[in-house]
């Protein structure tokens, strides 16, 4: 619900849990006032205070109010050089050349339901789930007009937010700082919680407390990266897993991003996220408007797990677009790890035939089906089968496969480009390069300019005359190097700024005219592993591949960092033929995920062959579950040496699910373990057991797991536990 105070001139935006409130001050500032736990008083304004300002900060003109200085308010919207020293989320090179910025209030409207963004992933509600507040700003010299957008979805907890800026002067202007979200808080009692990495080590959980000064996470590859996240938490020192406030930020943006904070000497934060300004400049001529990403603003009472659980739900009704997103999705395996690039369309067809009789659904045919491809040297661009090397048509191979019972995925790069390549020998000003530049290259590979659209024509072409040519289930679309020396031939010098934001632009439109095209197929991501999990992958694709390092124990932090802010459902993990561990526990680890293969099934003994037929009858038997249900991280594999626990827990808390791997032998035998999000009136029976116990005492006794065994102790081990309510 989003009410406006004419009086107080305070907008409350209520969900069922959370208030944000923000005010019109003298002058038209835009001050926040609050955003936490749920308040019922309508009057929020003496909130806006951050004490008495020093004789360093600038008065504001026209305010009569001794305690006001923009040096020192929270500012709802803070911009440049206009008596805000702290970061700021607005800055507009003006005609004159300065970039003073000053945009105030001069209207809004409240309406039901949410708008869409133009070429932006976005999330989206019906107006029976959620209302829009659109605030409009101005700033007189320039004429620019910033429009900032809430939506409130009240049964989610969840807000989002994004800013359209238009120009409406008579000269032209350039945005060199658009944020998407400003949030501000009134102490530093919080620990900044976010997910960095590298590849095959992505999405790691680090913590740190806040500090006076600028802490930052960015990414300026051109894609959001392994690196870093673009997600943070701002828990409070106290706060767990479950007890105590944290605030999640994510952006809905796949492409150079910022997530800036700046603790005052107040020891009052000011959080920032969106495209990062390094690289960045738009120019906006007259009538032009620029849309920033959307960011997800999460409040919990609940620790880091119900923030998490909050966006797990939000991301799976509201942006995951794909019909795929609560459809049931095949049970794959993966040519990669088994053949890598020496296959023929026999070898595929026996992959086939014995997976089908292990009970797997779809074959994937990976990297090496097209042009002149036989390593990783030559050939992207190059989108035409084949058929020599599948020994006739992409038709004849899939419907010999579908002939087994099987459906057939197929892989894809479509952003990347070899110079042995008959597409860059035809073209080969699409690929990126800054004249007079020499290439960097990286996996022997260039990036095409998905700026321009003769570009994206041509590859949405091929991949249509490929995709229509037979039954294609499933693409997995790559992404194997980020952008050096940016530059488009297609943009004159003084838009080459918008090279990095124009390029994600296009990427989005390819995925979109492809996935609106074949709106059947499953699309999965994947750049390097998880080099791009972001939540703009999400909208075109419902799940993304977690990492390249299939290693059970590796994994386990892999996948508890990105369960931070991402789904289970949209966690890609499979079982593949690592021999770190047993068969059990990789098909343990991958099914806290989307759950899959990656190796040989022709090669597989006896007994494994049992192992994986009873994996994939758990795969269906939990599917809802886990993909559905509420995800516990009980014991954090960056903060046990010995143990990784977690659970599902079914909505209407019927159905739990627990799971623990043992990653180093403990060296205490005695194992208890205490579960959650039980109801603790219920009573649940272990199903391999027979042993009924209360909600109450799995949750507060806990379960002494000691019991169970000895041998499932020893490295590498797992135990999993079903319990159903009786």
């Amino acid at each position: 619900m989003i009410r406006f105070n004419e009086t107080t001139g305070v907008f409350k935006l209520d969900t069922k849990t959370t208030t944000y409130a923000l005010r019109v001050y003298q002058e038209g500032y835009l001050v926040h006032l609050y955003y936490g736990a749920k308040l019922p008083d309508d009057d929020l304004s003496h909130l806006m205070y951050r004490g008495w300002f020093d004789s360093l900060s600038p008065w504001a003109h026209g305010v009569d109010d001794p305690l006001f200085s923009a040096d020192i308010v929270p500012m709802e919207y803070p911009t440049n050089g206009a008596g805000d020293f702290r970061i700021s989320a607005l800055s507009v090179r003006g005609r004159d050349g300065n970039t003073v910025t000053d945009v105030r209030y001069v209207g809004h409207r409240i309406f039901k339901g949410k708008p869409g963004l133009t070429g932006l992933p976005a999330t989206f509600g019906n107006e029976d789930e959620c209302e829009t507040l659109e605030i409009e700003t101005e700033d007189p010299v320039t004429g620019v007009r910033a429009f900032l957008l809430y939506t409130v979805f009240e049964d989610s907890g969840v807000m989002a937010r994004s800013v359209r800026i238009e120009n409406r002067g008579e000269a032209a202007v350039e945005l060199e700082r658009a944020y998407s979200a400003c949030l501000e808080l009134p102490t530093m009692d919080y620990d900044m919680v976010h997910l960095y990495g590298k590849w095959a080590k992505e999405n790691t959980t680090t913590r740190h407390p806040l500090a006076h000064g600028i802490q930052a996470i960015q990414s300026k590859r051109g894609m959001t990266g392994p690196n870093h996240n673009p997600f943070v938490a701002l828990a409070q020192k106290h706060a767990t897993e479950e007890t105590g406030e944290v605030y999640g930020v994510s952006l809905i943006y796949s492409g150079n991003f910022s997530m800036e904070i700046e603790v005052d000497t107040r020891g009052c934060p000011r959080l920032l996220t969106g495209i990062n300004p390094t690289d960045f400049r738009w120019r906006l001529e007259p009538g032009e408007s620029f849309t920033t990403p959307e960011a997800v603003t999460v409040y919990s009472e609940n620790g880091l797990g119900g923030m998490s659980r909050t966006l797990h739900r939000f991301y799976l009704n509201h942006l995951m677009r794909s019909v795929w997103a609560k459809r049931k999705r095949p049970l794959l395996i993966n040519s990669w790890e088994a053949a890598y690039f020496d296959f023929d369309g026999d070898k595929l067809v026996e992959f086939a035939r014995a997976a089908k009789e292990l009970g797997i659904e779809m074959l994937v045919m990976d990297d090496g089906w097209f042009g002149n491809r036989f390593d990783d040297h030559r050939a992207l661009g190059d989108w035409k089968v084949n058929e020599k090397k599948l020994g006739g048509t992409l038709k004849q191979l899939v419907d010999r496969v579908n002939a087994l019972g099987v459906q057939f995925g197929i892989w894809y790069e479509p952003e990347m480009i070899n110079p042995d390549s008959d597409l860059f020998r035809a073209h080969p000003d699409w690929a990126v390069c800054a004249p007079g530049r020499e290439r960097s290259m990286s996996r022997y590979q260039c990036v095409l300019d998905m700026t321009r659209k003769e570009v994206r024509d041509a590859i949405y072409e091929q991949m249509v005359s490929v995709l229509s040519t037979a039954n294609i289930a499933y693409i997995k679309w790559d992404c194997n190097r980020h952008i050096t020396e940016a530059a488009s031939l297609a943009l004159p010098p003084e838009r080459q700024g918008e090279f990095f934001h124009r390029y994600v632009l296009g990427v989005y439109d390819l995925m979109d005219r492809i996935t609106t095209a074949f709106p059947e197929i499953l699309l999965e991501n994947c750049s390097s592993g998880g080099g791009r999990f972001d939540p703009g992958m999400l909208y075109y694709s419902p799940q993304i591949w977690a990492s390249d390092n299939t290693d059970a124990i590796e994994r386990l932090s892999i996948q508890f960092g990105a369960s931070l802010a991402y789904p289970i459902a949209a966690l890609g993990a499979h079982v593949s033929a690592n021999p770190r561990t047993g068969i059990e526990t990789r098909g343990n680890v991958a099914l806290c995920g989307t759950f899959g293969y990656e190796l040989d099934p022709g090669k597989l003994t006896a007994e494994e062959k049992e192992i994986v037929k009873a994996q994939v009858a758990e795969y269906h038997k939990y599917y809802e579950l886990i993909r559905y249900g509420d995800f516990y991280r009980l014991t954090a594999p960056t903060e046990d040496p010995f143990v990784c626990d977690w659970e599902f827990v079914s909505e209407d808390q019927d159905e739990v699910l627990y799971t623990r791997v043992i990653m180093r032998r403990p060296e205490n035998l005695y194992q208890p373990v205490r579960l959650r999000g039980l109801d603790p009136e219920k009573y649940y029976e272990d199903e391999e057991t027979g042993q009924v116990y209360s909600g109450a005492l799995l949750m507060h006794a806990g379960l002494d797991l000691s019991t169970a065994g000895g041998r499932w102790l020893q490295d590498g081990a797992s135990l999993k536990k079903h319990f159903i309510a009786r």
